[in-house]
C-alpha cells in the first residue's frame, strides 16, 4: 500500500547517497504519491521523511538532487497544511535565500526555490511575515526587475524561456506575499517595482507578460488606498488604459485579445475601487466606451461581464464626464437589457450599481451632451437652457394642435350652417333651483384658483372634488381625477364620459331669470375651462410628467313620470351616456345635432372661446420667444 511504498522510498533515499540519479528517481516517485494526497503527505511527515528531504536539499552537492528535493518539498507542503506549518520557519527562508543569491545556482534551482517560497506564504500570514522579516521579499523584487529583459522576449529560445519561467514564478510568489490574507506591509514594499511593471506593459502586450503583471498589480493595489494613489502617480493607470485600447483593437481578429482585455479591466477596477475619483484619469482615453464595446462581446461568460460592469460602475460613480460618456454610448439601455435578460443575481446587482450612479445625473448630462455644454458651471445658465429647449418642443407641438383646431373649427362652421339652434324655455319654478346651484363670483374665483393650484401642485396624485361648472338646467356633480401622461399633446386630449341625466318635475320650467343667469354661467365656465386646458397645454417646465383631466358624472335616476316628458327637450349629448367618446368625437356629435340643451350649448361655446384664447396666447408667446431668441 501507500504507507509501505513511502517507507521503502525513504530507505532508498538514505542508502543511495552516492547515487544522485537513484535519489532523483526516488524523490520523483515520492512527490507523485503525495501530490494532492493530504493523508500520504501527513504520513510521510510522521515517519520523518519531510525533514530528511529538507536536510537533503541543503546538504547534497548534486544539483539535480537539490532541484528534485526542493520540488518534492513544495508538493508535500502544498498538499498538507501541517507540513506547511512544520517547515514555515525563518531558517528555511534563509536557506532558500542562499540558493537564490548563489552564483552557482542555475535558473532551474532558483525556480524550485521560488516555488517553495510560494507554497510557504500561500494562505499563511506567518509565511508572509517571515518572507518580509528575512528580507526574502526584497530578493524576489530584485528577480522581478532583472530576470527578464524587455529587449529579449523570444520565448522560443530555450534560455529565454527558462528565464521567463523563473520570472513568472516570481510574479506568482509576490502575489501570494500580498494577498490571501491581505498584507498591507508587503503591499507597500511591492509597489516599489510598479515603474518596472509599467515599462513591461508599455513595451509588450503579449499574454505571457500582461497576465502575470496584471495579477501582481491588481493584488498589490487591492484595498490599499496608499498603493493605489502611488500607482496612479507613476502613470500606471494611463498605461493600463492604453493597453486596453490596443487589445480592443486586436479583439476583432483575436479572441485571446478579448480575454486579455478582461484581465486588464479587472486590474483597472482594483486600482480605482477604493477611490472612484481617480477614474477621472480614464476619461481622456474613453475607457468607458471601450468597456461598453467589450461588454457587447458574445464570447464573455457571466463572471467576465460582472467584472466589466463593476469597472464601469466605479468609473461612473463620481466622475461626471464618465457618466456623460456612458450616456453617449447607449450604456444605460445596455444596463437595462442586462437587468431584463439576466437571471444571475450578482450580474443584476452590478448593473443596478451602474444605474444608481447615473440616476440623478441623467437629465442634466443628457442636456449637456445635446448642447455640447460640459463647461457650463452656472446653475442659472443651465436652468435657462432647460427652459429654452423645453419651450422649443412645446411650441412645435402647439403648432400641430392649432392646425388640428382649425380643421375642427372648419368642420364646426359647416355643420352650424346646416343645423339650427333651438332655444328652449324653462319654467320660473326653476329659479330657486338655479339660485341653489348658482356659483357666485367669489366662489368661482376660489374654485378657479384651487383648480389651478391643484394642476400645478407638487402632490401629483391629489384629487379635486370642487365643482367647476354648475349646469343651469340639469345639475350633475363633477369629480376631477388626475391621470399621468408623458406627452403634452396627449395631455390636451381629454376623455369624457357622459351619463344620462334625469330631471325632476320642478326643473321643467322656463324663465327669463334663468337665461340671464346662464350668461354668467357661461362666462365662469369659459374662464375655468381656459385655465384648466391652458395649464395642461403648457405644463410646468421643470416637470417631465404632464397631467390631463377626466370628468365623470354620477348617474342620477328618477322614477317620476314627469321625467319621461323631458325626452323631447334633451339633446343627443344627454342621451348618449352609455357610449364611449373622447373630446373630439363628442364635440363633433354635439355639433351635428340641430338642437343643443342649455348645458351642452354652454360647453360648445366654452370650447370656442378656449380656442380663441389659445390662438391669442400662442401668437403672444411666439412673439415673446422670438424676442428672447
Amino acid at each position: 500500500d501507500v504507507k509501505t511504498d513511502l517507507n521503502l522510498l525513504l530507505e532508498c533515499l538514505k542508502y543511495q547517497m552516492d547515487c544522485p540519479v537513484s535519489q532523483k528517481e526516488a524523490l520523483i516517485t515520492i512527490y507523485s504519491i503525495c501530490q494532492q494526497n493530504s493523508e500520504a503527505s501527513e504520513y510521510f511527515r510522521e515517519i520523518g521523511g519531510l525533514m530528511f528531504i529538507n536536510d537533503l536539499a541543503k546538504s547534497s552537492v548534486h544539483c539535480i538532487v537539490k532541484e528534485a528535493a526542493l520540488f518534492t518539498l513544495g508538493v508535500i507542503i502544498e498538499s498538507n497544511v501541517y507540513c506547511q506549518q512544520t517547515l514555515c520557519t525563518s531558517a528555511l527562508f534563509e536557506d532558500l535565500i542562499l540558493f537564490l543569491i548563489n552564483k552557482d545556482s542555475g535558473v532551474n534551482l532558483k525556480r524550485m526555490s521560488v516555488y517553495v517560497i510560494l507554497v510557504l506564504v500561500s494562505n499563511n500570514s506567518n509565511g508572509q511575515t517571515y518572507v518580509r522579516d528575512t528580507g526574502c521579499i526584497g530578493l524576489l523584487l530584485q528577480l522581478f526587475r532583472t530576470t527578464l529583459s524587455t529587449s529579449k522576449m523570444n520565448l522560443s529560445d530555450e534560455n529565454t524561456n527558462q528565464c521567463y519561467q523563473l520570472w513568472s514564478s516570481v510574479c506568482s510568489t509576490l502575489c501570494a506575499c500580498v494577498n490571501n490574507p491581505q498584507n498591507e506591509d508587503n503591499q507597500n514594499i511591492c509597489c516599489s517595482v510598479f515603474p518596472y511593471a509599467q515599462e513591461w506593459l508599455e513595451s509588450c502586450t503579449e499574454p505571457e507578460i500582461v497576465r502575470p503583471i496584471c495579477s501582481f498589480v491588481g493584488l498589490t493595489v487591492a484595498n490599499n488606498s496608499y498603493v493605489q494613489k502611488y500607482f496612479v502617480s507613476v502613470g500606471g493607470l494611463d498605461t493600463l488604459a492604453k493597453v486596453l485600447i490596443k487589445l480592443m483593437q486586436d479583439s476583432c481578429t483575436s479572441q485571446s485579445s478579448t480575454k486579455l482585455a478582461v484581465v486588464v479591466t479587472k486590474t483597472l477596477d482594483a486600482c480605482i475601487a477604493n477611490d472612484s475619483a481617480m477614474g477621472v484619469v480614464l476619461t481622456k482615453y474613453h475607457t468607458v466606451s471601450e468597456l461598453l464595446k467589450l461588454l457587447s462581446n458574445d464570447t464573455l461568460d457571466t463572471g467576465e461581464k460582472i467584472s466589466i460592469i463593476l469597472t464601469i460602475g466605479h468609473c461612473t460613480e463620481v466622475c461626471e464626464e464618465n457618466q456623460c460618456e456612458l450616456l453617449q454610448n447607449n450604456g444605460l439601455p445596455l444596463m437595462i437589457q442586462v437587468l431584463t435578460e439576466s437571471q444571475d443575481e450578482e450580474l443584476n446587482k452590478a448593473a443596478t450599481f451602474v444605474l444608481q450612479n447615473c440616476k440623478q445625473m441623467t437629465e442634466q448630462l443628457s442636456l449637456k451632451i445635446n448642447g455640447n455644454s460640459l463647461n457650463v458651471n452656472n446653475a442659472e445658465e443651465l436652468d435657462m437652457q432647460v427652459r429654452k429647449r423645453s419651450l422649443q418642443d412645446y411650441w412645435k407641438k402647439a403648432k400641430e394642435i392649432l392646425h388640428r383646431i382649425k380643421l375642427i373649427e372648419k368642420e364646426h362652421d359647416e355643420e352650424r350652417v346646416r343645423g339650427g339652434i333651438c332655444v328652449n324655455s324653462s319654467s320660473e319654478d326653476n329659479i330657486e333651483a338655479s339660485k341653489y346651484h348658482e356659483v357666485n363670483p367669489a366662489d368661482r374665483k376660489t374654485c378657479t384658483e384651487r383648480t389651478h393650484k391643484e394642476v400645478h401642485g407638487p402632490q401629483l396624485t391629489s384629487k379635486s372634488d370642487d365643482q367647476v361648472l354648475a349646469p343651469p338646467v340639469c345639475y350633475s356633480p363633477l369629480k376631477n381625477k388626475i391621470i399621468n401622461t408623458m406627452d403634452p399633446v396627449n395631455a390636451c386630449a381629454r376623455q369624457s364620459e357622459q351619463s344620462n341625466i334625469s330631471c325632476s318635475v320642478n326643473e321643467l320650467q322656463t324663465g327669463s331669470v334663468l337665461q340671464s343667469r346662464s350668461i354668467n354661467e357661461k362666462t365662469a365656465c369659459v374662464k375655468n375651462l381656459s385655465i384648466l386646458q391652458w395649464d395642461f397645454f403648457l405644463p410646468n417646465l421643470d416637470q417631465h410628467s404632464f397631467y390631463s383631466e377626466r370628468t365623470r358624472e354620477e348617474k342620477s335616476t328618477s322614477t317620476t313620470s314627469a321625467c319621461h316628458k323631458m325626452t323631447d327637450l334633451r339633446c343627443i349629448g344627454c342621451t348618449a351616456g352609455g357610449l364611449s367618446f373622447d373630446s373630439k368625437t363628442f364635440t363633433k356629435m354635439l355639433q351635428s345635432c340641430s338642437y343643443q340643451c342649455e348645458r351642452h350649448k354652454v360647453i360648445l361655446e366654452a370650447e370656442e372661446r378656449y380656442r380663441k384664447e389659445l390662438r391669442k396666447s400662442a401668437l403672444c408667446n411666439n412673439t415673446r420667444y422670438a424676442t428672447y431668441e
